[in-house]
């Protein structure tokens, strides 16, 4: 298990969520798991909260370094395919953090 998590949340509007979700999960996880220092990703869909404007969905990726996100390889895997120029534009309510596991 890798030593750190980076933790990737938001919204897509509701009649892009098809193409959202199939390039996510074709195209985009596939290459971000490439880049060197990254192990996995696992993504989830928000099914309750008690806080407002949570986004809706999220990746998990567990990586060893909390430099892995922004590296030049990383940047350019995320750009690679339908990614950038067909959902990323549309997507809102983003956040991109990082935790250390504790033990």
């Amino acid at each position: 298990m890798a030593d750190y998590v980076y933790l990737v949340q938001m919204d897509i509007p509701v009649e892009l969520e098809s193409d959202f979700n199939r390039i996510y999960d074709t195209e985009h996880v596939p290459n971000i798991v490439k880049v060197p220092g990254v192990h996995s990703c696992t993504r989830y869909k928000l099914e309750s909260t008690d806080v407002e404007g949570t986004a809706k969905y999220a990746a998990v990726y567990e990586i060893d370094s909390p430099d892995v996100p922004f590296t030049d390889v990383w940047v350019a895997a995320s750009d690679t395919g339908d990614w950038a120029p067909m959902i990323r534009p549309h997507t809102s309510n983003r956040s991109h953090i990082v935790y250390k596991k504790l033990n």
